[in-house]
């Protein structure tokens, strides 16, 4: 009997990386839940174990690198790398934007990614047939005012998917990235705006069918579950009311 595919998803416990590890796991994958809120995980891994499919709950903070290099010492080979952890913090502008916000920025969504696919990617080569996905954000192909630190981490994001598919290209291991638009989660706006919900309803005022956790979820699995000659290099996803990052249409 062929052994069952694993995955592992970072950030993990709540929106986009929750809903991957859903629909990965529903595929047919084994699905390893990181993040740093580890109930939320450990119930996750619960729900997904339940409906009949496979899961494991590990608490990791990408930024960590002795954790990080401790955590895939438990891999011999792997199939899939989903990089979500990240995020973004605040909307000043350059001139006044804090320097910390910016730095936590880098950290998560770079050096997170950074840690974890080179820890990984000697298992995933080793599988023979390895797959990592970096969700990026279109955020990453274009700026828009407000912005600054968050574009600048998710522009370094899409260098290093792009940058690492280069170096790696005649290996067994592909190099996805998925860059989504604007997207409605539980968390995402109001993270950002430390939990002001006023503010992070505005972000979404008027927009009729924002993407949801479940739609960018649904194009992760889907490219991960390509032919293994497939590689799609950089999908990007928007909802039909988004035409760029400055420009939306807003019933209201």
């Amino acid at each position: 009997m062929a052994a069952v595919p694993i995955a592992v998803i970072t950030g993990a416990s709540s929106g986009i990386g929750a809903a991957t590890a859903r629909q990965l796991a529903a595929a047919g994958y084994r699905v390893v839940l990181t993040a740093r809120r580890k109930d939320r995980i450990e119930a996750l891994a619960a729900e997904i174990n339940e409906a009949g499919h496979q899961a494991t709950a590990y608490a990791l903070d990408v930024t960590d690198r002795n954790a990080v290099d401790e955590f895939a010492t438990a891999f011999r080979t792997l199939a899939v790398l989903v990089n979500n952890a990240g995020g973004a913090l605040g909307a000043d502008p350059v001139a006044t934007g804090d320097p910390a916000d910016w730095r936590q920025m880098y950290e998560t969504n770079v050096i997170g990614t950074l840690n974890i696919t080179q820890a990984l990617l000697p298992a995933l080569t080793e599988s023979g047939d390895g797959t990592i996905v970096i969700l990026s954000s279109t955020a990453g192909l274009a700026t828009y005012e407000g912005g600054g630190g968050y574009v600048a981490a998710k522009h370094g994001e899409h260098v290093l998917a792009e940058t690492l598919r280069l170096e790696i290209v005649g290996t067994p291991v592909r190099v996805i990235e998925v860059a989504p638009g604007m997207v409605k989660t539980e968390e995402f706006a109001t993270t950002r705006f430390r939990g002001d919900t006023e503010k992070a309803a505005k972000v979404y005022a008027g927009v009729e069918a924002p993407l949801t956790a479940d739609d960018v979820a649904d194009t992760i699995t889907w490219a991960v579950t390509r032919p293994s000659h497939v590689n799609i290099d950089l999908l990007v996803v928007r909802p039909r009311a988004q035409a760029s990052n400055a420009k939306v249409h807003r019933t209201t």
